[in-house]
């Protein structure tokens, strides 16, 4: 890969004296640069095998940043990326890969919540974006991956690897398929809600766990949202919905014992905090549904995981050969549990919403 030659594509202030490997991303490769004026950037090769349209994934995030920096009084608070000479926020090589550059803001990120704050503050920062993007014309952006969270696709998707059995694993999976299908009708209901049009569209981010938000090295707030590769048109509850499935869980997604998977009612008032608190404007509906939306994620990627493993394991990446299975089986009992929390969860909401009026 030529470093120099894409580093240098982007309009930064120096040229490039230091370039380091940087951060923990499984998707694209990223570097820090430093200049001889002692600016710092982050470089970053897009990867096409996940993103198979880069210039139109460019375009969401540089209109979606662009929109936040007006909004914004702290510049820590939404990316800046950088123009080529040619104005646009991409790079193409000769090679036909492509590159993207933008400002190093300092500060940390977390892969778990450490309290029940770390999630609070993960919060403000997903309902900072949501909020400050409510007039942004959502219908505007591209799907960078199309019906993402279309729930009854990923059923239709689940029901086509059971036709195919193709690594002989569906009849040591009936308990789990009859768990899933069980639930279908609830499972499904904010797609239908989305295309009945009870729930407005929005610029949703998509992969909203707390390892993407930066927080500040000294007072540990938030500052701005990263990963901006799945931004797109969809539903606020969605991105509220997978925030919980994954910061709200007492154990880890690939739990070998799904006994220890719970919620975590604590951190779920956390976060509903907090996100309440940042994303004014929320329509009745979309805050009544949130426990609806942590519902439907996990059930969705439930569904996910275990399409995965009939078919082979040909999306998520495993370390063992049931390990997509135990993912599901994990997924299915934190589900289970919010059943089990469901008016509890409800009032939650329904108080922290009361209060953030």
């Amino acid at each position: 890969m030529q470093l120099q030659p894409a580093a240098h594509a982007f309009l930064m202030d120096g040229q490039m004296v230091q370039c380091e490997e940087f951060g923990h991303g499984h998707i694209n490769t990223t570097y820090k640069i430093t200049t001889d004026t002692g600016c710092e950037y982050v470089l970053q090769r897009i990867n096409q095998y996940v993103f198979h349209d880069p210039v139109r994934l460019m375009a969401n995030a540089s209109a979606v940043t662009d929109f936040l920096r007006q909004r914004v009084t702290d510049p820590r608070l939404a990316l800046h990326f950088l123009p080529t000479a040619d104005g646009l926020f991409y790079y193409r090589d000769p090679q036909g890969e492509y590159w993207r550059m933008y400002d190093f803001v300092g500060g940390f990120c977390l892969d778990a919540p450490e309290s029940p704050e770390d999630f609070y503050q993960s919060a403000l920062a997903f309902g900072r974006f949501q909020h400050l993007l409510s007039d942004f014309p959502a219908d505007t952006l591209f799907e960078t991956i199309p019906e993402f969270h279309n729930t009854a696709n990923r059923y239709a998707q689940l029901r086509q690897a059971m036709e195919r059995d193709a690594m002989g694993r569906l009849s040591m999976v009936g308990q789990e398929i009859a768990f899933l299908m069980a639930r279908e009708e609830a499972a499904t209901a904010l797609q239908r809600m989305k295309e009945e049009r009870k729930l407005p569209l929005r610029v949703t981010h998509n992969d909203t766990k707390l390892n993407n938000v930066l927080l500040d090295r000294i007072t540990r707030k938030s500052l701005c949202v990263l990963d901006l590769d799945t931004v797109m048109p969809g539903l606020s509850v969605h991105d509220f919905g997978d925030a919980i499935r994954f910061g709200a869980a007492t154990a880890a997604e690939d739990e070998p014992d799904a006994s220890k998977m719970k919620l975590d009612l604590e951190m779920f008032r956390a976060y509903t905090r907090g996100y309440l608190e940042a994303a004014q404007g929320l329509e009745p509906l979309e805050i009544e549904m949130l426990p609806m939306g942590a519902y439907v994620m996990t059930m969705e990627v439930a569904v996910r995981f275990l399409t995965d493993y009939l078919d082979g394991d040909r999306y998520f990446r495993v370390s063992y050969p049931t390990h997509n299975l135990i993912r599901a089986r994990s997924q299915m009992a934190l589900a289970k549990d919010m059943e089990a929390k469901w008016n509890e969860m409800a009032r939650i909401v329904s108080a922290v919403a009361g209060e953030a009026r």
